[in-house]
């Protein structure tokens, strides 16, 4: 199979909502993946919120065990201050089991957005 759709796995990493304070996303597992990028969708922005996006890693599930990704680790087409009804990718390049995705809030009052991780290159085609 060369089609896209079954070689790839797509799981949720932020529930799409209105975020008003800065949020950690779900630890994606990368056990079975050969690569992995994270899909950033923006929505509304209310009172100039300022909001970040950046991926953490870990070798466990633990929150206090993830680290910052090296920026060589790291393509991402997101600004430093996300804008609102948008969509950025960030990939992931680093060799850890879990990665996440982050969002840091600056200021402002809030942005609605989610974000999904697009795993690929699995050991398992197609994904069921």
């Amino acid at each position: 199979m060369r089609d896209l759709y079954s070689n790839i796995k797509a799981e949720a990493a932020i529930a799409p909502a209105v975020q008003s304070a800065s949020k950690d996303g779900d630890a994606i597992d990368l056990k079975n993946a050969g690569r992995a990028a994270f899909v950033l969708n923006t929505g509304a922005i209310v009172s100039s919120g300022d909001f970040s996006a950046k991926l953490q890693e870990s070798d466990t599930t633990t929150p206090g065990d993830f680290t910052d990704v090296a920026a060589t680790q790291v393509n991402s087409d997101a600004p430093a201050t996300l804008e609102a009804a948008s969509t950025y990718r960030l990939g992931y390049r680093g060799h850890k089991r879990y990665a996440r995705i982050v969002l840091t809030k600056a200021g402002g009052t809030s942005i609605a957005a989610g974000a999904v991780a697009v795993l690929g290159d699995l050991r398992d085609r197609p994904e069921a």
